[in-house]
């Protein structure tokens, strides 16, 4: 290493940018030694982030930890901000920071992506490098809106000063502490506010996450306000000598009306008129007139990450989430797509040649169902240079997706659809437009008008790329409205209706939304916004990005703010509760678009250097203290709302229980006295009620097992709820029940099953197995009149680590040995969800766990079982008990939790493969998945493995051959 600085460090934000850097600068600057983690030549260290490495946090002494969440601490607004590594890549961190501090590097070059987070996560990287003081080495932006080797070396050519980037970095600092304050106070404030009667009610809130949600309540508002109306439309077939057509009647004189969007001009508001018209011109002669004229349509335009998961949802039903993921692997692992997380829709200018050298690849792929495609548009030279797709204005730190020149293959089917999805679309958009004959025919008869469209397509152009799919749409249509061949009328040519009929039907309710139109409605939130500024500023932005809006979605669905049916999004009571409150504390802004509205205004004032950053912080301080404060002196009893009235009278006086903002209460037989004081809160174990669970809880006097309640420390638990009666009040009130009641054989009472249908035969003995109290259990079990002293001792919880054990699910294991792979027990010790199916084991004597079957074949070993449902079940879980290994079944069996399987790695090797039991199988493939994520191969030598900080306290050396690697990892193993 040299002692004078003479190196440049570049820091990229991903590594496949670092790599077209190298490209692009080795024919001028001279050939560049790939390492482990970055690229060096003579003048230039070239490296990259994984996105954000650091993070914002508040300093110790400012902040308050979950579990002490009170007023007494609110606000929270530090004087600075800490920085913390992000958890998953603390050893990217280690190495980017590592070579910014080398005594050879005089100067660094911030090479993230041409935006306000690329700054962020550069400027952040350079700080927590400097440490106590600053890093004071000199740093320069290169601004990069195309990645073409030509672009870069210009870029390199024309590198901005720190200077001319510090507004932009005033501004993006200013967005990641002013969401901190927000989302931190206004969490913290809402979760004291809803736990002030007991327990632990988390309640989130966020710039953009409570906006969203407001967006999906207020849809459902209309929904359950909506109240239908009947209305009529007439049909018609008419037959011309050539053949028969549909018509629908409308008015010709019908004008839009403002007051009521229901009113059409083919919507008839009474049976009688309705059959009037249809009997007016049943078998009467009609005229027809009619006007053809050609239409053209264009493709839509390229893909931004927004617009291909709403395609993606409405075509296969994927989640935002999951089409994100497919993209990021599609994009990271199969290096077939450009970087997903864009929210723009255009390439850049000098993309002309990619571009043609793309559909070079694709005509020569082994895709036969588009390389002809591909083909045609280079024969027929279809790729010009057109502001339609190649716009720098509308290129910002990313471009459009689209396939790069390396063709995937070993794509899995969601990945193949995704990919195709992006292919057909960046073909089309180069195709011609379709062309249609449009007709639009006018049938009158006895003084009444019907309307026919025909539409028939003349030119595919890029229809063509869909075939099938896009020729379905004329001819799915047969409404007469919709499009469809028509037979043709001669001039003059008198038709006649018949049958003409009348078609009752009924208004329908907004529909819900589902994940793509969630999206849209993200992505244009602007245009609910009246103020003609704040408009403006969020007309390109929306709320979130691209990239953070499938995480909004799904985190509004963790938090139980909204449920997954199908397609749709139904926001919970949860949901409307909160902005319930919102509205009754006066903060409602914190629901409305109009926030982002306003940053997205004043952050660009501040990156033309308008507004300076301590006026922005300032104001945003005396927002969160002006919210908590609302929250804090909020002394009523109730939060005004629109509260229901339950069908299900007071279990102890008959009267109306009604809900208020904390509590369903009597209000005696009238509903307007004090009642006899029987109530309970809404949210027990900060878990909301819906309506339909409240009515079905009072009725039964109990109901569950419902998951979603959180215990005083925030943890998640599951558990039954009932209402029993009180001695001391003379009331009922509400009880978790956990099923930890004596057993039946210490109380001496015997049980009576008459009552019941069995869900099969015990495996232990073949008695006949039953509910009872919190578990399953068999008839000889448990004292009855056929036998009073038990014989058996089966029993399985109805609930296992969290996991609700169905009745159907328990009755498969008894008819099959196991039940379906269930998805949510959540470990004991680490907290987390893990998937397992319910088996018997015959050699146990219980029920055990059993795991997927492994890619790999299991070693021999000893065996050990973990017992999943005896008396101890749900405490007892998660720990071995010792047993003899059964003879090995001929067919491949899945994969149980055995010593075989469920050897506990050391806390050196947890903090590489977590701390979960494992095989000794699956302990290599996990650390050669750490080893290849983190690159830690020697890239002279693969044989040679290199330790980071974590490995180095397993491996006990720097580094070592590949070889050794098992028997390092047996000892780590108890």
């Amino acid at each position: 290493m040299n002692n004078t600085a003479t190196k440049t460090l570049v820091i990229a934000e991903k590594p496949s940018v670092a790599q077209d850097i190298v490209r692009a600068l080795t024919p001028t600057v001279g050939k560049f030694e790939k390492h482990e983690d970055h690229f060096e030549n003579e003048r230039y260290v070239v490296t990259s982030a994984v996105g954000h490495l650091v993070e914002i946090q508040a300093p110790e002494s400012h902040d308050v930890k979950r579990g002490k969440w009170s007023f007494a601490h609110l606000p929270v607004i530090p004087p600075h901000f800490d920085l913390k590594p992000v958890d998953k890549t603390k050893s990217r961190l280690n190495a980017v920071v590592k070579l910014a501090k080398r005594k050879d590097v005089g100067a660094l070059i911030n090479a993230c992506d041409a935006g306000r987070e690329g700054e962020l996560i550069f400027r952040l990287i350079e700080q927590y490098a400097g440490g106590a003081k600053p890093l004071a080495k000199p740093v320069s932006r290169l601004w990069l809106q195309s990645m073409t080797p030509q672009a870069i070396r210009e870029g390199f050519e024309n590198l901005r000063t720190d200077k001319q980037m510090q507004p932009l970095a005033d501004a993006a600092r200013c967005r990641s502490e002013a969401d901190w304050l927000v989302g931190i106070n206004g969490t913290r404030a809402m979760t004291a506010f809803n736990s002030r009667d007991g327990g632990f009610f988390l309640t989130t809130v966020g710039r953009v996450q409570t906006p969203t949600l407001a967006v999906v309540v207020e849809r459902e508002e209309l929904i359950r306000k909506f109240v239908s109306r009947d209305f009529w439309e007439v049909h018609a077939t008419f037959h011309a000598q050539a053949g028969q057509y549909p018509g629908k009647w409308f008015n010709p004189a019908w004008k839009k009306d403002a007051e009521d969007a229901e009113k059409k001009a083919d919507r008839v508001w009474s049976a009688a008129e309705a059959a009037s018209i249809a009997q007016a011109v049943q078998g009467q002669p009609a005229t027809v007139t009619e006007e053809s004229k050609p239409t053209t349509q264009a493709s839509p335009g390229l893909f931004d990450l927004t617009s291909l998961q709403r395609e993606a949802n409405g075509k296969f039903g994927f989640s935002a989430k999951t089409t994100l993921a497919l993209a990021q692997s599609l994009y990271e692992r199969h290096k077939a797509l450009t970087y997903p997380r864009t929210d723009s829709r255009h390439l850049p200018e000098d993309y002309l040649g990619v571009v043609k050298d793309t559909f070079g690849m694709l005509a020569d792929s082994g895709m036969r169902h588009l390389a002809p495609f591909a083909q045609t548009g280079l024969d027929k030279g279809y790729v010009k240079p057109t502001k339609r797709v190649f716009d720098n204005s509308k290129v910002s730190d990313h471009f459009a997706i689209i396939p790069t020149l390396q063709a995937p293959s070993g794509l899995s089917d969601a990945e193949q659809k995704l990919y195709d999805l992006v292919v057909r679309r960046f073909l089309a958009v180069f195709f011609p437009s379709a062309e249609y004959q449009v007709t639009t025919r006018i049938t009158t008869a006895a003084g009444h008008s019907f309307k026919t469209e025909g539409k028939v397509l003349m030119t595919p152009g890029w229809l063509a790329i869909y075939g099938k799919e896009a020729a379905a749409e004329v001819e799915d249509a047969k409404d007469g409205d919709k499009g469809q061949n028509l037979v043709p009328v001669q001039p003059g040519e008198k038709v006649h209706g018949d049958p003409v009929e009348a078609r009752g039907l009924k208004t329908k309710p907004p529909a819900r939304y589902s994940e793509a139109t969630l999206l849209g409605a993200m992505e244009g939130a602007g245009k609910w916004v009246e103020d003609d500024e704040l408009r403006e500023a969020m007309q390109e932005k929306g709320l979130g990005t691209p990239a953070t809006r499938a995480a909004i979605i799904e985190g509004l669905i963790t938090e139980k703010y909204m449920l997954r049916e199908g397609r749709e999004l139904i926001p919970t009571a949860k949901a409307f509760q909160l902005m319930t409150l919102l509205r009754g504390l006066d903060i409602e802004d914190l629901s409305k678009p109009e926030l982002t509205g306003e940053w997205e205004y004043k952050l660009a004032q501040m990156e033309h250097g308008k507004l300076s950053r301590a006026a922005f912080m300032a104001e945003i301080a005396a927002m969160t203290e002006r919210m908590v404060r609302k929250a804090k002196e909020y002394d009523r009893d109730t939060v005004p709302g629109d509260y229901a009235t339950l069908a299900t009278p007071c279990p102890n006086c008959g009267g109306l229980v009604k809900e208020n903002y904390r509590r369903f209460s009597c209000t005696g037989k009238s509903g307007a006295e004090d009642g006899c004081g029987f109530s309970f809160g809404k949210s027990p174990g900060g878990r909301t009620f819906e309506l339909p669970e409240v009515e079905a809880f009072l009725k039964n006097k109990h109901i569950g097992p419902l998951d979603g309640f959180r215990s005083k420390a925030g943890w998640p638990f599951v558990a039954e709820i009932v209402l029993k009666f009180d001695e001391d009040t003379k009331n009922y009130k509400l009880e978790f029940d956990f099923g930890d009641d004596k057993s039946d054989e210490e109380s001496g009472e015997l049980v009576d099953f008459s009552a019941q249908e069995s869900l099969g035969a015990c495996p232990k003995c073949g008695g006949a197995v039953y509910e009872h109290g919190k578990n399953y259990v068999c008839e000889r079990s448990v004292p009855t009149h056929a036998q009073a002293t038990p014989s058996c001792d089966f029993k399985s919880g109805q609930i296992i680590l969290q996991q609700p054990i169905e009745r159907e699910q328990m009755q498969k294991l008894l008819a099959t040995g196991k039940t379906d792979m269930l998805e949510k027990f959540v470990s004991m010790r680490t907290r987390r969800n893990f998937k397992a199916m319910l088996a018997w084991d015959a050699e146990a004597g219980k029920v055990n766990f059993e795991f997927a079957p492994s890619k790999f074949p299991p070693r021999k070993a000893a065996a050990t079982k973990t017992g999943a449902g005896s008396a101890a079940s749900t405490r007892a879980a998660a720990k071995k008990a010792p047993s003899k290994k059964a003879a090995a079944p001929k067919a491949k069996a899945p994969r149980k939790t055995t010593a075989a399987s469920g050897k506990v790695p050391s806390a050196a090797l947890a903090a590489v493969i977590g701390a979960e039991p494992v095989a000794r199988t699956e302990v290599m493939k996990k650390l050669w998945d750490y080893i290849k994520t983190h690159n830690l191969q020697d890239p002279k030598d693969k044989r040679v493995i290199r330790a980071d900080d974590k490995l180095r306290a397993v491996f006990g050396a720097d580094s070592v051959g590949m070889m050794q690697l098992a028997g390092i990892a047996g000892k780590h193993l108890g």
